[in-house]
């Protein structure tokens, strides 16, 4: 059963994301960071980017932390409007190098992922993806 008005669950949406960047042919990583970018969601709703970031960094790069941490702002650029915020919030990115990275991860899998009628992979077919990345040696911070 969806929550919050969305037409699919948080995990649904999350899978769908994941779905997603996995049938663009996207990197390990990048399906991973999909799958589990609004894992605090529930827990942590006005920070919850800053979360799902925190739980990866140690196992992502600095590209796939960065856009997991901001995803949230790039995000509202779709929805932001309706709710009496500037949707264009991410501008004051804008020249980042991960900026498009970020754009791209929002428009092409974040924000189309609430489709009840998309042909969804389960959760097993990312289970290898999972292990490979949160098993790596973790990265070292700066």
């Amino acid at each position: 059963m969806p929550d919050s008005g969305y037409r699919v669950t948080r995990y649904g949406h999350s899978l769908q994301t994941a779905t997603r960047a996995f049938r663009d042919g996207e990197d390990d990583e990048t399906v991973v960071a999909a799958l589990l970018h609004d894992i605090g969601d529930t827990l942590a709703p006005d920070n919850h980017s800053q979360l799902a970031a925190a739980v990866l960094r140690p196992y992502v790069s600095e590209k796939t932390h960065w856009v997991v941490l901001h995803h949230g702002i790039f995000q509202g650029y779709y929805y932001f409007h309706h709710i009496g915020q500037d949707r264009n919030e991410r501008e004051r990115f804008r020249g980042h190098p991960h900026f498009d990275a970020c754009a791209r991860f929002c428009e092409r899998w974040d924000q189309t992922a609430f489709d009840p009628n998309y042909d969804t992979m389960p959760i097993e077919a990312f289970e290898p993806a999972l292990r490979r990345v949160l098993s790596r040696e973790p990265f070292r911070q700066v």
